[in-house]
């Protein structure tokens, strides 16, 4: 049925739309897929443009948003970041990648993006590359976790999510609270608290 395969679209889309760290959009693929019995290829295909969707409307907000709850001096250190990354071309391109295929909350990422105004295109079709592989290995191993569905609620609270989660939360509390403009002009770290409005 069709729409079973929205819940799919809006479930990811929901993950990923989201500006906390969230569990990847295949927390809801795979049980979904699982659930319905549906075909595994579709919902790879229809969750990340879900989850495509959430993060570029993510992009899109998050100026408005940070305008708002930062300070003018973070959300100009956030920019000199975003401008000192479309400086590296390919190779941001390639640490985008990178980032989307390890299994941590990609929420520091585009938030990183969406205050630094980069443009979507700047950011997303590196993030497509990156997420569609590893949600069609995640959705694939959906069958395993099928089997072992007893195991899958206790690994939800296993250390790996833990870590994962506090990776994410350690990330975004970087970009916030470390002066990037600082450490990559005078090559020195320096922490500032103050950046609320």
């Amino acid at each position: 049925m069709w729409w079973q395969y929205l819940l799919v679209f809006v479930g990811a889309f929901i993950f990923d739309v989201v500006p906390i760290p969230f569990p990847p959009a295949c927390s809801i693929m795979v049980p979904l897929q699982i659930l319905f019995k549906l075909n595994t290829w579709w919902v790879i295909i229809i969750g990340v443009a879900g989850s495509i969707l959430g993060r570029y409307v993510l992009t899109l907000y998050i100026p408005l948003l940070a305008d708002k709850v930062f300070k003018p001096s973070k959300n100009k250190d956030v920019q000199y970041l975003g401008k000192k990354m479309k400086e590296k071309g390919w190779k941001s391109q390639l640490l985008i990648i990178a980032y989307s295929l390890l299994p941590i909350p990609t929420t520091p990422l585009f938030l990183a993006a969406g205050m630094a105004r980069l443009k979507p295109i700047q950011i997303i079709p590196s993030f497509f590359v990156g997420k569609f592989i590893s949600d069609a290995i995640a959705v694939h191993l959906g069958n395993y976790a099928a089997l072992n569905f007893d195991n899958m609620w206790d690994s939800a609270l296993s250390w790996k999510s833990i870590v994962s989660l506090s990776i994410g939360v350690l990330l975004i509390g970087g970009l916030l609270f470390i002066d990037w403009l600082t450490l990559i002009e005078d090559k020195k770290l320096k922490l500032n608290f103050h950046i609320w409005k």
